[in-house]
Protein backbone atom coordinates (compact mmCIF):
# COMPACT_ATOMS: atom_id res chain seq x y z
CA UNK A 1 0.00 0.00 0.00
CA UNK A 2 1.45 3.39 -0.99
CA UNK A 3 1.50 6.47 1.23
CA UNK A 4 -1.43 8.16 -0.54
CA UNK A 5 -3.65 5.11 -0.06
CA UNK A 6 -2.67 4.93 3.60
CA UNK A 7 -3.44 8.62 4.11
CA UNK A 8 -6.80 8.23 2.35
CA UNK A 9 -7.70 5.30 4.64
CA UNK A 10 -6.79 7.33 7.73
CA UNK A 11 -8.91 10.25 6.53
CA UNK A 12 -11.84 7.89 5.91
CA UNK A 13 -11.49 6.35 9.38
CA UNK A 14 -11.44 9.81 10.94
CA UNK A 15 -14.57 10.82 9.03
CA UNK A 16 -16.35 7.59 10.04
CA UNK A 17 -15.42 8.15 13.68
CA UNK A 18 -16.67 11.73 13.60
CA UNK A 19 -19.96 10.53 12.09
CA UNK A 20 -20.41 7.93 14.85
CA UNK A 21 -19.62 10.49 17.55
CA UNK A 22 -22.13 12.91 16.00
CA UNK A 23 -24.88 10.25 16.17
CA UNK A 24 -24.09 9.51 19.82
CA UNK A 25 -24.25 13.18 20.77
CA UNK A 26 -27.58 13.47 18.96
CA UNK A 27 -28.90 10.52 20.99
CA UNK A 28 -27.73 12.19 24.20
CA UNK A 29 -29.40 15.47 23.21
CA UNK A 30 -32.67 13.64 22.52
CA UNK A 31 -32.52 11.93 25.91
CA UNK A 32 -31.84 15.21 27.69
CA UNK A 33 -34.65 16.94 25.85
CA UNK A 34 -37.03 14.17 26.92
CA UNK A 35 -35.94 14.57 30.55
CA UNK A 36 -33.90 11.35 30.61
CA UNK A 37 -30.39 12.75 30.98
CA UNK A 38 -28.18 9.76 32.01
CA UNK A 39 -25.59 12.13 33.46
CA UNK A 40 -28.16 13.35 35.98
CA UNK A 41 -28.24 9.91 37.65
CA UNK A 42 -26.20 9.94 40.87
CA UNK A 43 -26.42 6.35 42.14
CA UNK A 44 -27.59 2.86 41.30
CA UNK A 45 -28.10 -0.02 43.73
CA UNK A 46 -26.08 -3.10 42.72
CA UNK A 47 -26.66 -6.44 44.44
CA UNK A 48 -24.32 -8.73 42.48
CA UNK A 49 -21.48 -8.94 39.98
CA UNK A 50 -21.95 -11.10 36.90
CA UNK A 51 -19.28 -13.60 37.89
CA UNK A 52 -20.81 -13.97 41.36
CA UNK A 53 -24.13 -14.88 39.75
CA UNK A 54 -22.43 -17.53 37.60
CA UNK A 55 -20.57 -18.99 40.58
CA UNK A 56 -23.75 -19.16 42.70
CA UNK A 57 -26.29 -20.08 40.03
CA UNK A 58 -28.05 -22.85 41.97
CA UNK A 59 -28.69 -20.49 44.86
CA UNK A 60 -29.76 -17.55 42.65
CA UNK A 61 -31.80 -19.31 39.94
CA UNK A 62 -35.15 -17.58 39.55
CA UNK A 63 -34.27 -14.81 42.00
CA UNK A 64 -34.12 -11.10 41.24
CA UNK A 65 -30.70 -9.46 40.99
CA UNK A 66 -29.41 -6.02 40.10
CA UNK A 67 -26.16 -5.51 38.18
CA UNK A 68 -24.47 -2.58 36.48
CA UNK A 69 -21.65 -2.28 33.99
CA UNK A 70 -20.58 -1.44 30.47
CA UNK A 71 -22.46 -2.93 27.52
CA UNK A 72 -19.89 -4.76 25.38
CA UNK A 73 -22.16 -6.42 22.80
CA UNK A 74 -25.75 -6.25 21.59
CA UNK A 75 -27.85 -8.44 19.27
CA UNK A 76 -31.27 -7.12 18.25
CA UNK A 77 -33.66 -9.88 17.15
CA UNK A 78 -37.11 -8.34 16.72
CA UNK A 79 -39.11 -8.68 19.94
CA UNK A 80 -36.19 -10.14 21.93
CA UNK A 81 -32.52 -9.24 22.12
CA UNK A 82 -29.32 -10.14 23.94
CA UNK A 83 -26.48 -8.01 25.30
CA UNK A 84 -23.41 -8.60 27.45
CA UNK A 85 -22.66 -6.43 30.47
CA UNK A 86 -19.06 -6.16 31.72
CA UNK A 87 -18.34 -5.25 35.34
CA UNK A 88 -15.35 -5.52 37.65
CA UNK A 89 -15.28 -9.32 37.65
CA UNK A 90 -16.22 -10.20 34.07
CA UNK A 91 -19.24 -10.31 31.74
CA UNK A 92 -22.71 -11.78 31.89
CA UNK A 93 -25.40 -12.15 29.25
CA UNK A 94 -28.69 -10.24 29.58
CA UNK A 95 -31.86 -11.37 27.78
CA UNK A 96 -34.00 -8.36 26.88
CA UNK A 97 -37.57 -9.13 25.76
CA UNK A 98 -40.13 -6.52 24.74
CA UNK A 99 -42.93 -8.31 26.60
CA UNK A 100 -41.04 -8.30 29.90
CA UNK A 101 -39.65 -4.79 29.53
CA UNK A 102 -42.50 -2.91 27.86
CA UNK A 103 -42.84 -1.28 24.44
CA UNK A 104 -41.20 2.09 25.17
CA UNK A 105 -38.32 0.82 27.36
CA UNK A 106 -37.53 -1.81 24.71
CA UNK A 107 -37.46 0.83 21.98
CA UNK A 108 -35.14 2.91 24.17
CA UNK A 109 -32.85 -0.11 24.72
CA UNK A 110 -32.48 -0.60 20.97
CA UNK A 111 -30.89 2.87 20.83
CA UNK A 112 -28.28 2.01 23.48
CA UNK A 113 -24.70 1.91 22.14
CA UNK A 114 -21.79 -0.41 22.80
CA UNK A 115 -19.81 1.22 25.61
CA UNK A 116 -22.82 2.67 27.44
CA UNK A 117 -23.10 1.99 31.17
CA UNK A 118 -26.33 0.16 31.93
CA UNK A 119 -28.12 -0.93 35.08
CA UNK A 120 -30.08 -4.19 34.85
CA UNK A 121 -32.74 -5.62 37.15
CA UNK A 122 -33.99 -9.10 36.32
CA UNK A 123 -34.19 -12.77 37.24
CA UNK A 124 -31.44 -15.35 36.91
CA UNK A 125 -31.89 -18.23 34.44
CA UNK A 126 -30.02 -20.35 31.91
CA UNK A 127 -30.58 -20.24 28.17
CA UNK A 128 -31.15 -23.36 26.05
CA UNK A 129 -27.40 -23.42 25.38
CA UNK A 130 -26.71 -23.47 29.14
CA UNK A 131 -25.39 -19.90 29.47
CA UNK A 132 -26.17 -18.24 32.80
CA UNK A 133 -28.10 -15.06 32.01
CA UNK A 134 -30.38 -12.39 33.45
CA UNK A 135 -33.93 -11.99 32.12
CA UNK A 136 -34.26 -8.21 32.29
CA UNK A 137 -37.35 -6.60 33.77
CA UNK A 138 -35.89 -3.09 33.96
CA UNK A 139 -32.99 -1.34 32.21
CA UNK A 140 -31.47 2.02 33.17
CA UNK A 141 -29.03 3.97 31.02
CA UNK A 142 -26.51 5.19 33.59
CA UNK A 143 -23.87 6.83 31.35
CA UNK A 144 -23.83 7.59 27.65
CA UNK A 145 -20.53 6.69 25.95
CA UNK A 146 -19.81 9.48 23.45
CA UNK A 147 -16.87 7.75 21.78
CA UNK A 148 -17.02 4.24 20.30
CA UNK A 149 -14.79 1.52 21.74
CA UNK A 150 -12.12 -0.10 19.55
CA UNK A 151 -13.42 -2.85 17.27
CA UNK A 152 -13.85 -5.80 19.64
CA UNK A 153 -12.44 -8.56 17.43
CA UNK A 154 -9.02 -6.94 17.28
CA UNK A 155 -9.22 -5.44 20.76
CA UNK A 156 -6.75 -2.77 21.86
CA UNK A 157 -3.39 -4.04 20.62
CA UNK A 158 -1.42 -0.80 20.18
CA UNK A 159 0.98 -1.01 23.12
CA UNK A 160 1.70 2.71 23.25
CA UNK A 161 -2.01 3.53 23.26
CA UNK A 162 -2.64 0.92 25.97
CA UNK A 163 -0.15 2.66 28.28
CA UNK A 164 -1.36 6.18 27.46
CA UNK A 165 -5.06 5.34 27.77
CA UNK A 166 -5.01 2.72 30.50
CA UNK A 167 -8.74 3.23 31.10
CA UNK A 168 -9.39 1.93 27.57
CA UNK A 169 -6.91 -0.92 28.06
CA UNK A 170 -8.79 -2.02 31.20
CA UNK A 171 -12.09 -1.99 29.31
CA UNK A 172 -10.87 -3.92 26.27
CA UNK A 173 -8.28 -6.32 27.71
CA UNK A 174 -9.44 -8.50 30.64
CA UNK A 175 -5.87 -9.71 31.23
CA UNK A 176 -4.80 -6.13 31.99
CA UNK A 177 -7.51 -5.80 34.61
CA UNK A 178 -6.50 -9.17 36.08
CA UNK A 179 -2.88 -8.01 36.34
CA UNK A 180 -3.75 -4.92 38.37
CA UNK A 181 -6.18 -6.76 40.61
CA UNK A 182 -3.40 -9.26 41.27
CA UNK A 183 -0.96 -6.42 41.96
CA UNK A 184 -3.31 -5.06 44.59
CA UNK A 185 -3.52 -8.52 46.19
CA UNK A 186 0.28 -8.82 46.23
CA UNK A 187 0.66 -5.53 48.10
CA UNK A 188 -2.13 -6.25 50.57
CA UNK A 189 -0.70 -9.74 51.21
CA UNK A 190 2.74 -8.25 51.94
CA UNK A 191 1.16 -5.86 54.42
CA UNK A 192 -0.79 -8.67 56.06
CA UNK A 193 2.35 -10.77 56.44
CA UNK A 194 4.48 -7.97 57.91
CA UNK A 195 1.73 -6.78 60.25
CA UNK A 196 1.49 -10.33 61.61
CA UNK A 197 5.25 -10.27 62.24
CA UNK A 198 4.93 -7.21 64.44
CA UNK A 199 5.98 -4.57 61.92
CA UNK A 200 4.25 -1.19 61.80
CA UNK A 201 3.66 0.73 58.59
CA UNK A 202 4.91 4.33 58.52
CA UNK A 203 5.22 7.24 56.08
CA UNK A 204 8.34 9.31 55.53
CA UNK A 205 9.02 12.48 53.44
CA UNK A 206 9.09 12.44 49.65
CA UNK A 207 10.53 15.97 49.42
CA UNK A 208 13.98 15.94 51.01
CA UNK A 209 17.01 18.21 51.14
CA UNK A 210 19.42 15.26 50.87
CA UNK A 211 18.32 12.32 48.71
CA UNK A 212 20.36 9.45 50.12
CA UNK A 213 20.14 5.72 50.70
CA UNK A 214 20.80 4.53 47.14
CA UNK A 215 23.08 5.05 44.17
CA UNK A 216 20.89 7.14 41.86
CA UNK A 217 20.48 10.64 40.46
CA UNK A 218 17.56 12.49 42.06
CA UNK A 219 14.97 14.75 40.51
CA UNK A 220 15.32 18.31 41.77
CA UNK A 221 12.67 20.94 42.43
CA UNK A 222 12.31 24.31 44.15
CA UNK A 223 10.15 24.99 47.18
CA UNK A 224 8.94 28.56 46.71
CA UNK A 225 7.68 29.12 50.28
CA UNK A 226 11.14 28.49 51.75
CA UNK A 227 13.07 29.57 48.64
CA UNK A 228 15.01 26.33 48.96
CA UNK A 229 15.95 23.58 46.49
CA UNK A 230 14.60 20.14 47.35
CA UNK A 231 14.91 16.69 45.84
CA UNK A 232 12.46 13.84 45.39
CA UNK A 233 13.51 10.86 47.47
CA UNK A 234 15.41 8.02 45.80
CA UNK A 235 15.11 5.69 48.77
CA UNK A 236 13.26 5.23 52.08
CA UNK A 237 16.28 4.11 54.06
CA UNK A 238 17.67 6.99 56.07
CA UNK A 239 14.36 8.13 57.55
CA UNK A 240 13.28 4.60 58.45
CA UNK A 241 16.57 4.06 60.27
CA UNK A 242 15.90 7.23 62.26
CA UNK A 243 12.72 5.51 63.48
CA UNK A 244 14.74 2.48 64.61
CA UNK A 245 16.90 4.92 66.60
CA UNK A 246 13.63 6.24 68.07
CA UNK A 247 12.76 2.77 69.35
CA UNK A 248 10.06 1.59 66.92
CA UNK A 249 12.06 -1.64 66.38
CA UNK A 250 10.14 -3.00 63.33
CA UNK A 251 9.02 -0.57 60.63
CA UNK A 252 8.18 -0.71 56.95
CA UNK A 253 7.01 1.65 54.24
CA UNK A 254 5.56 0.98 50.79
CA UNK A 255 5.80 4.10 48.66
CA UNK A 256 6.87 5.80 45.48
CA UNK A 257 10.50 6.77 44.98
CA UNK A 258 11.96 8.74 42.09
CA UNK A 259 15.21 8.21 40.19
CA UNK A 260 16.34 10.40 37.32
CA UNK A 261 17.33 7.59 35.00
CA UNK A 262 16.34 6.01 31.70
CA UNK A 263 13.26 4.06 30.69
CA UNK A 264 13.42 0.39 29.77
CA UNK A 265 11.49 -2.84 30.33
CA UNK A 266 12.50 -2.96 34.02
CA UNK A 267 12.95 0.72 34.91
CA UNK A 268 10.54 3.64 35.31
CA UNK A 269 11.63 6.95 36.87
CA UNK A 270 8.95 6.65 39.56
CA UNK A 271 8.36 3.23 41.02
CA UNK A 272 7.13 1.50 44.15
CA UNK A 273 9.69 0.50 46.75
CA UNK A 274 9.17 -1.28 50.03
CA UNK A 275 11.79 -1.02 52.74
CA UNK A 276 11.68 -2.56 56.18
CA UNK A 277 14.01 -2.42 59.18
CA UNK A 278 14.13 -4.74 62.17
CA UNK A 279 16.15 -4.10 65.30
CA UNK A 280 18.28 -6.83 66.87
CA UNK A 281 18.73 -8.94 63.74
CA UNK A 282 21.17 -9.04 60.81
CA UNK A 283 21.24 -9.89 57.10
CA UNK A 284 20.72 -13.58 57.86
CA UNK A 285 17.46 -12.64 59.58
CA UNK A 286 16.53 -10.63 56.47
CA UNK A 287 17.20 -13.69 54.29
CA UNK A 288 14.86 -15.80 56.39
CA UNK A 289 12.18 -13.10 56.30
CA UNK A 290 12.50 -12.71 52.51
CA UNK A 291 12.30 -16.43 51.84
CA UNK A 292 9.19 -16.75 54.02
CA UNK A 293 7.59 -13.61 52.57
CA UNK A 294 7.97 -14.60 48.91
CA UNK A 295 6.69 -18.09 49.64
CA UNK A 296 3.70 -16.71 51.56
CA UNK A 297 2.76 -14.19 48.86
CA UNK A 298 2.99 -16.83 46.11
CA UNK A 299 0.73 -19.21 48.03
CA UNK A 300 -1.82 -16.52 48.89
CA UNK A 301 -1.97 -14.81 45.48
CA UNK A 302 -1.21 -17.64 43.05
CA UNK A 303 -2.17 -20.67 45.11
CA UNK A 304 1.23 -22.29 44.43
CA UNK A 305 4.92 -21.78 45.21
CA UNK A 306 5.84 -22.46 41.57
CA UNK A 307 6.04 -19.30 39.47
CA UNK A 308 6.07 -19.53 35.68
CA UNK A 309 7.58 -16.53 33.91
CA UNK A 310 7.98 -16.50 30.14
CA UNK A 311 7.67 -20.29 30.17
CA UNK A 312 10.37 -20.76 32.85
CA UNK A 313 9.44 -22.39 36.16
CA UNK A 314 10.89 -21.01 39.39
CA UNK A 315 10.33 -22.92 42.61
CA UNK A 316 9.82 -20.88 45.77
CA UNK A 317 8.99 -24.04 47.72
CA UNK A 318 12.59 -25.26 48.00
CA UNK A 319 15.21 -23.63 50.24
CA UNK A 320 16.75 -20.69 48.38
CA UNK A 321 20.37 -21.02 47.28
CA UNK A 322 22.91 -18.88 49.18
CA UNK A 323 26.27 -17.98 47.60
CA UNK A 324 28.85 -15.25 48.14
CA UNK A 325 29.53 -12.76 45.36
CA UNK A 326 33.15 -13.90 45.17
CA UNK A 327 32.12 -17.55 44.81
CA UNK A 328 29.47 -16.67 42.23
CA UNK A 329 32.00 -14.74 40.11
CA UNK A 330 34.46 -17.63 40.39
CA UNK A 331 31.73 -20.13 39.40
CA UNK A 332 30.65 -18.32 36.24
CA UNK A 333 33.79 -16.45 35.13
CA UNK A 334 36.60 -18.60 36.51
CA UNK A 335 38.17 -15.58 38.23
CA UNK A 336 38.81 -15.92 41.97
CA UNK A 337 38.92 -12.44 43.52
CA UNK A 338 40.29 -13.92 46.73
CA UNK A 339 43.55 -14.30 44.82
CA UNK A 340 43.47 -10.68 43.61
CA UNK A 341 45.15 -8.46 46.19
CA UNK A 342 45.64 -5.12 44.44
CA UNK A 343 43.77 -2.70 42.21
CA UNK A 344 46.39 -3.25 39.49
CA UNK A 345 45.69 -6.99 39.49
CA UNK A 346 41.93 -6.32 39.29
CA UNK A 347 42.38 -4.00 36.33
CA UNK A 348 44.60 -6.52 34.59
CA UNK A 349 42.08 -9.37 34.93
CA UNK A 350 39.28 -7.01 33.82
CA UNK A 351 41.17 -6.23 30.59
CA UNK A 352 41.81 -9.92 30.02
CA UNK A 353 38.06 -10.64 30.31
CA UNK A 354 36.96 -7.54 28.36
CA UNK A 355 35.21 -6.01 31.37
CA UNK A 356 35.12 -2.24 30.95
CA UNK A 357 35.83 -0.13 34.04
CA UNK A 358 36.37 3.55 34.82
CA UNK A 359 39.47 5.16 36.30
CA UNK A 360 37.62 5.86 39.56
CA UNK A 361 36.69 2.19 40.08
CA UNK A 362 38.40 0.31 42.90
CA UNK A 363 38.92 -3.44 43.26
CA UNK A 364 35.48 -3.99 44.78
CA UNK A 365 33.82 -2.04 41.97
CA UNK A 366 35.54 -4.27 39.42
CA UNK A 367 34.36 -7.39 41.27
CA UNK A 368 30.82 -6.04 40.99
CA UNK A 369 31.30 -5.39 37.26
CA UNK A 370 32.36 -9.03 36.84
CA UNK A 371 29.24 -10.08 38.72
CA UNK A 372 26.99 -8.01 36.45
CA UNK A 373 28.73 -9.27 33.31
CA UNK A 374 29.11 -12.98 34.06
CA UNK A 375 26.71 -13.96 36.85
CA UNK A 376 23.36 -12.14 36.99
CA UNK A 377 21.73 -13.73 33.93
CA UNK A 378 22.43 -17.23 35.34
CA UNK A 379 20.49 -16.61 38.57
CA UNK A 380 17.08 -17.93 37.49
CA UNK A 381 16.06 -19.93 40.56
CA UNK A 382 15.71 -18.07 43.90
CA UNK A 383 19.25 -17.16 45.00
CA UNK A 384 20.76 -14.99 47.73
CA UNK A 385 24.09 -13.45 46.64
CA UNK A 386 25.94 -12.44 49.81
CA UNK A 387 28.95 -10.50 51.04
CA UNK A 388 29.47 -7.57 48.67
CA UNK A 389 32.63 -5.46 48.48
CA UNK A 390 32.68 -2.47 50.80
CA UNK A 391 33.25 -0.02 47.92
CA UNK A 392 29.68 -0.46 46.65
CA UNK A 393 28.01 -0.68 50.08
CA UNK A 394 28.37 2.64 51.94
CA UNK A 395 25.61 1.95 54.50
CA UNK A 396 26.47 -1.64 55.46
CA UNK A 397 28.35 -3.28 58.33
CA UNK A 398 31.76 -4.78 57.54
CA UNK A 399 32.23 -8.50 57.97
CA UNK A 400 34.17 -8.77 61.25
CA UNK A 401 36.53 -11.42 59.86
CA UNK A 402 36.95 -9.85 56.38
CA UNK A 403 36.62 -6.03 56.42
CA UNK A 404 36.98 -5.69 52.62
CA UNK A 405 33.47 -7.11 52.40
CA UNK A 406 30.16 -6.30 54.09
CA UNK A 407 27.14 -8.18 55.45
CA UNK A 408 24.88 -7.59 52.48
CA UNK A 409 22.86 -9.72 50.10
CA UNK A 410 20.87 -9.26 46.93
CA UNK A 411 18.06 -11.68 46.12
CA UNK A 412 17.82 -12.83 42.49
CA UNK A 413 15.16 -14.59 40.45
CA UNK A 414 14.86 -14.82 36.67
CA UNK A 415 18.22 -13.05 36.42
CA UNK A 416 16.72 -9.99 38.13
CA UNK A 417 17.66 -8.35 41.40
CA UNK A 418 14.50 -8.57 43.50
CA UNK A 419 15.73 -7.01 46.72
CA UNK A 420 18.80 -5.66 48.50
CA UNK A 421 19.53 -6.12 52.22
CA UNK A 422 22.15 -5.30 54.85
CA UNK A 423 23.26 -5.74 58.36
CA UNK A 424 22.89 -1.99 58.80
CA UNK A 425 25.92 0.12 59.61
CA UNK A 426 25.27 1.69 63.02
CA UNK A 427 28.79 3.01 63.80
CA UNK A 428 28.57 6.80 63.30
CA UNK A 429 32.35 7.17 63.01
CA UNK A 430 32.59 4.53 60.28
CA UNK A 431 29.49 5.97 58.59
CA UNK A 432 31.06 9.44 58.44
CA UNK A 433 34.14 7.96 56.77
CA UNK A 434 31.94 6.14 54.24
CA UNK A 435 30.08 9.37 53.46
CA UNK A 436 33.44 11.11 52.94
CA UNK A 437 34.43 8.39 50.45
CA UNK A 438 31.11 8.90 48.66
CA UNK A 439 31.71 12.66 48.49
CA UNK A 440 35.10 11.96 46.93
CA UNK A 441 33.46 9.70 44.34
CA UNK A 442 30.95 12.46 43.55
CA UNK A 443 33.79 14.92 43.08
CA UNK A 444 35.41 12.42 40.69
CA UNK A 445 32.34 12.31 38.49
CA UNK A 446 30.01 9.75 40.07
CA UNK A 447 26.64 11.56 39.93
CA UNK A 448 24.94 8.69 41.79
CA UNK A 449 27.14 8.89 44.89
CA UNK A 450 25.60 9.65 48.30
CA UNK A 451 26.12 12.94 50.13
CA UNK A 452 26.83 13.37 53.82
CA UNK A 453 23.63 13.51 55.87
CA UNK A 454 24.48 15.28 59.12
CA UNK A 455 21.10 14.69 60.75
CA UNK A 456 21.32 10.97 60.01
CA UNK A 457 24.83 10.92 61.54
CA UNK A 458 23.42 12.72 64.58
CA UNK A 459 20.77 9.99 64.90
CA UNK A 460 23.47 7.29 64.78
CA UNK A 461 25.38 9.13 67.50
CA UNK A 462 22.25 8.94 69.66
CA UNK A 463 22.52 5.19 69.05
CA UNK A 464 20.94 2.70 66.66
CA UNK A 465 20.74 -0.93 67.84
CA UNK A 466 22.01 -3.78 65.64
CA UNK A 467 19.55 -3.79 62.75
CA UNK A 468 18.71 -5.72 59.59
CA UNK A 469 17.19 -3.83 56.69
CA UNK A 470 15.94 -4.60 53.19
CA UNK A 471 14.46 -2.94 50.12
CA UNK A 472 12.12 -4.68 47.64
CA UNK A 473 11.17 -3.51 44.16
CA UNK A 474 7.40 -4.06 44.27
CA UNK A 475 6.92 -3.48 40.53
CA UNK A 476 9.48 -6.11 39.60
CA UNK A 477 7.88 -8.55 42.03
CA UNK A 478 4.51 -7.86 40.37
CA UNK A 479 6.05 -8.46 36.93
CA UNK A 480 7.29 -11.85 38.05
CA UNK A 481 4.05 -12.90 39.75
CA UNK A 482 1.86 -11.81 36.79
CA UNK A 483 4.14 -13.01 33.97
CA UNK A 484 4.40 -9.44 32.62
CA UNK A 485 7.20 -8.70 30.16
CA UNK A 486 7.66 -5.00 30.96
CA UNK A 487 7.39 -2.79 34.04
CA UNK A 488 4.86 -0.63 32.17
CA UNK A 489 2.51 -3.63 32.18
CA UNK A 490 2.27 -3.47 35.98
CA UNK A 491 2.16 0.33 36.35
CA UNK A 492 -1.32 1.75 35.83
CA UNK A 493 0.07 5.01 34.47
CA UNK A 494 3.73 4.60 33.44
CA UNK A 495 5.90 7.54 32.49
CA UNK A 496 5.52 8.26 28.77
CA UNK A 497 7.20 10.65 26.39
CA UNK A 498 4.74 13.45 25.49
CA UNK A 499 3.01 12.89 22.15
CA UNK A 500 3.95 16.40 21.04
Amino acid sequence: MNENQNNNQNVQKEEDLNALMKVRREKLAALQEAGNDPFAITKYDVTHHGETIKENYEELEGKEVSIAGRMMSKRIMGKASFCHIQDLKGTIQVYVARDALGEEPYAAFKKFDIGDHVGVIGTVFKTKTGETSIHATKLTLLTKSLKPLPEKFHGLTNTDLRYRQRYLDLVMNPEAKDTFIKRSKIVSTIRRYLDAQGFIEVETPMLVSNAGGAAARPFETHFNALDEDFKLRISLELYLKRLIVGGLERVYEIGRVFRNEGLDTRHNPEFTLMELYQAYTDYHGMMDLTENLFRYVANEVLGTTTIVYNGIEMDLGKPFERITMVDAVKKYSGVDFREIKTLEEARKVAKEHHVEYEERHKKGDILNLFFEEFVEHHLIQPTFVMDHPIEISPLTKKKPDDPEYVERFEFFMNGWEMCNAYSELNDPIDQRERFAAQEEQFANGDEEANHTDEDFLNALEIGMPPTGGIGYGIDRMCMLFTDSSAIRDVLLFPTMKPID
